[in-house]
């Protein structure tokens, strides 16, 4: 995710690190290109585009806009749902810490360093990373399986029934530490479903085609009228219709590692730290600063 202190008017103009301007430069620039050799050659005579002119195009580009409009509005939903889940799951931790704070150390200790090895896991299945790898360094014992997150939670459950058939936790108590627990299922199933149901292939291809068909013809229709401000015109065009469309890439993978993605790196360290504290453990890690100004 991109994070950038308030922009000053220079910075609004000429930033380049963490924004969207250099992965879409070599294509803005060669259509920029393209529209400086159509000008130079005088190559614009083609007679359809000189009898349409830019009227049509100024209609294509609305209608562009407002399909762009709501692709990009169906992946900032995916992006947002993603990250109130991740939200949710810092409630249910904090929730249950809070619920089982009277038990001795040791035993909190076998509940809570556990997930820390969820989120981290959790973080690693959504990036299509080794979950296992990622929960090693915090002593969770679990074996190669199609859902190892899945299996840190039946362990934590498995930890809070044993200490209720001991006696430990009563039954009411039990319930609510179950209740948690579920919560914190519903977050992953969430997120899963979230990564599994891509937005349809067909929509954001036809988006795709469209929007470079436009921005390769565009040059043809404003070269008769505009000249040498063809290029102009066009680098503008062309940069705010490939940036939306890069965006919304970024948008519809939440979970990806992408600058507009979401940081569930840092997202992860901000519940260690919480559950770290809460068992008195130290040194806390450092909280996780932008790079570049994108925070992973």
């Amino acid at each position: 995710m991109i994070v950038r202190p308030k922009a000053s008017v220079f910075d609004i103009l000429f930033a380049v690190r963490g924004s969207i301007a250099g992965r879409v430069a070599w294509r803005c620039l060669f259509i920029t290109a393209l529209a400086c050799l159509i000008v130079f050659t005088g190559d614009f005579h083609l007679e359809t585009m000189t009898h349409f002119g830019a009227a049509p195009f100024g209609l294509i580009g609305i209608a562009i806009s407002i399909f762009m409009s709501f692709r990009n509005s169906a992946a900032y939903d995916r992006w947002w749902e993603g990250r109130k889940q991740w939200g949710e799951l810092l409630v249910q931790v904090r929730s249950l810490c809070r619920e089982l704070s009277d038990l001795d150390a040791e035993t909190k200790k076998r509940i809570f360093m556990p997930l820390i090895a969820y989120a981290k896991a959790l973080s690693a299945r959504l990036r299509g990373e080794d979950e296992i790898a990622a929960a090693r360094p915090w002593d969770v014992a679990v074996s190669p399986g199609p859902n190892v997150s899945d299996a840190i939670l039946r362990q934590i459950g498995t930890e809070l029934i044993a200490l209720n058939t001991s006696g430990k936790l009563s039954d009411w108590r039990y319930s609510s530490a179950a209740i948690r627990m579920n919560g914190i299922s519903s977050v992953q199933a969430a997120c899963e479903r979230i990564k599994a149901t891509p937005l349809p292939f067909a929509y954001t291809l036809l988006i795709h085609r469209t929007v470079y068909l436009f921005c390769v013809l565009l040059p043809f229709a404003l070269a008769p009228q505009l000249g040498w401000g063809t290029p102009v015109i066009v680098a503008f065009i062309s940069y705010t219709f490939f940036g939306l469309d890069a965006i919304g890439d970024d948008l519809a993978e939440p979970f990806a590692v992408a600058d507009n993605s979401l940081p569930i790196t840092s997202l992860g360290r901000v519940l260690e730290r919480e559950v770290m504290s809460f068992l008195e453990m130290t040194p806390l890690p450092e909280e996780l600063q932008p790079v570049g100004y994108v925070l992973s």
